[in-house]
């Protein structure tokens, strides 16, 4: 549903349009609102109202009578906000999920299919600079499972 990588700037405002192509993608599926929190790898997860429900479904049946689990949907749910794109296509981020993101102004809107990752520009060339060497020995393990 959503694929790609795409460089936008958070406005002065502290509003992120999100590109056309997540816009039509959002449209077609009959998006109205996202939930966007706290991600993996220093970025910030952004999910369809669909597809939050289903990742809350997932988290929710993890017994909480274990500390990981406390301490992970604490970190995760607390951070969630629910967004919606104005006329022309944008949202507002909270400043602690921009801090938590160390999102200043650049950041790559890449699609990962059932979700959206919003990254500091930097912070993303890091971390396609270093895994993008091991792509295909990643592949190759998760294949062969």
């Amino acid at each position: 549903m959503f694929y790609g990588e795409y460089l936008h700037s958070i406005d002065r405002k502290g509003r992120l349009i999100l590109p056309a192509k997540f816009r039509e993608s959002a449209k077609a599926h009959f998006i109205e609102k996202f939930f966007v929190t706290r991600g993996l790898d220093k970025c910030l997860f952004m999910f369809s109202e669909e597809e939050w429900r289903t990742q809350e479904n997932k988290f929710k049946a993890i017994p909480f009578t274990k500390q990981e689990a406390r301490t992970f949907n604490r970190l995760y749910f607390s951070g969630a906000v629910e967004v919606s794109a104005d006329k022309q296509g944008r949202i507002l981020i909270p400043q602690y999920l921009k801090d938590f993101a160390q999102i200043k102004k650049d950041v790559m809107i890449v699609g990962v299919s059932n979700r959206v990752e919003i990254w500091a520009k930097d912070k993303w060339q890091e971390f396609y600079g270093t895994s993008r060497q091991s792509f295909e020995e990643i592949a190759e393990k998760l294949m062969d499972s």
